[in-house]
């Protein structure tokens, strides 16, 4: 048997949908509607459920312990990797005018520069957006994130 062939058994086996909403799909539904209540509409903040519970559906081997991820980001902004063009269509949560970052490798393992490139505005007719390109060297900082 290779290795393929075993991970793939084992996600086929343990990683089946969940055939009924539990307590900890509640958990997250709460802490999702918890944050948008707290953050009213000009916060521009969505939030939602991550990690392997939201991707895999799976359920903790004893009750009493758990975690769920919970994420959230801005309708506002948006970061894409350097050297990839901006998107022309966005989801429907995101709105007429978005922010885009570019995001560039740091020498610190795990952290990364968000330089702001593009202005994105939605063209009514077509529901795609166009880009305006920033000035270069403008990038967001810590204190930013703090303020929501």
């Amino acid at each position: 048997m290779t290795n393929e062939y075993i991970v793939n058994r084992f996600l086929l086996d343990t990683c089946r949908p969940r055939p009924q909403i539990n307590a900890f799909a509640m958990d997250g539904v709460q802490c999702c509607a918890e944050i948008q209540s707290v953050f009213n509409d000009e916060s521009n903040l969505i939030a939602f459920v991550a990690g392997s519970f939201a991707e895999f559906y799976i359920e903790p081997m004893l009750t009493c312990i758990g975690d769920i991820d919970v994420m959230f980001y801005r309708g506002t902004q948006l970061a894409i990797p350097r050297g990839h063009a901006p998107p022309t269509q966005l989801p429907d949560e995101f709105h007429d005018y978005v922010q885009v970052c570019e995001i560039i490798d740091s020498h610190f393992p795990g952290y990364v520069y968000l330089e702001l490139r593009y202005l994105l505005t939605e063209c009514t007719d077509d529901q795609t957006y166009n880009c305006v390109e920033y000035d270069r060297w403008t990038y967001l900082t810590n204190e930013l994130l703090h303020t929501i």
